[in-house]
């Protein structure tokens, strides 16, 4: 299967380094030089990974991303040309699957790259069948989640930590657990991912000031509530 990558880069020269790494990486690269031209790019080739520069010059960054989660559940990685803390925050709150600093070095965007292709691809390890956990139903193999009869939209990786947290329901997962299986082993990001991640799937899947649907086990991990326990 034929993976594409949006690249949303202003910069010509970074737009090409980025475009000649990806494709030797065996991928397809798509390139974009402003937000207007990424959102068309989207509609008509359907990218599974976007790369988005944070610091176009004729688009803000952070309404692109938000504009592009309500189009695609591609992965999106954020170049930013800053590390700080904050920023890091921001860019998984806007539903961005992680993010580099630039400059980056080659070598450690292209494993980010293929670490998360890796999620894309790897076989279901756990029953397709339709899990209900009260009001809650979540159908693995349709990538589709109910609540109270509604349907809601979650990113991938908002969907694959649901998916870990329902195969099990009682079983508490520790953060370590949660990024082994949803980002896979030698994922090298710290628990903010992970937090951060989660705090924006219990916003999704939460009633408004009620009580959440996955329970934090303090010092351990999360675990789905059942109905007893909300």
């Amino acid at each position: 299967m034929v993976t594409t990558i949006l690249i949303i880069e202003d910069a010509p020269d970074a737009a090409q380094l980025a475009a000649e790494l990806v494709r030797s990486a065996g991928h397809t690269p798509v390139v974009a030089g402003d937000g207007t031209t990424a959102i068309e790019l989207i509609q008509s080739s359907a990218p599974d990974l976007i790369l988005l520069d944070i610091g176009l010059p004729d688009t803000d960054g952070i309404e692109l991303c938000r504009r592009i989660r309500e189009l695609t559940d591609a992965f999106v990685v954020m170049l930013t040309a800053s590390d700080d803390e904050v920023d890091k925050v921001v860019t998984f709150k806007l539903g961005a699957d992680d993010y580099v600093t630039k400059p980056y070095s080659p070598r450690e965007l292209l494993a980010r790259i293929e670490a998360l292709l890796r999620r894309a691809r790897r076989e279901p390890e756990a029953d397709l069948a339709e899990r209900k956990i009260g009001d809650l139903r979540v159908q693995p193999d349709a990538h589709r989640v109910i609540v109270a009869g509604e349907d809601i939209t979650l990113t991938r990786i908002e969907f694959a930590i649901l998916d870990v947290l329902t195969e099990h329901p009682e079983r508490v997962l520790s953060r370590e657990a949660l990024r082994t299986r949803v980002w896979g082993a030698d994922w090298f990001t710290g628990d903010h991912v992970v937090d951060v991640h989660m705090a924006n799937l219990r916003k999704k899947i939460d009633p408004p000031g009620g009580p959440s649907r996955i329970h934090t086990v303090r010092g351990v991990g999360f675990r789905m509530a059942d109905d007893s326990e909300r």
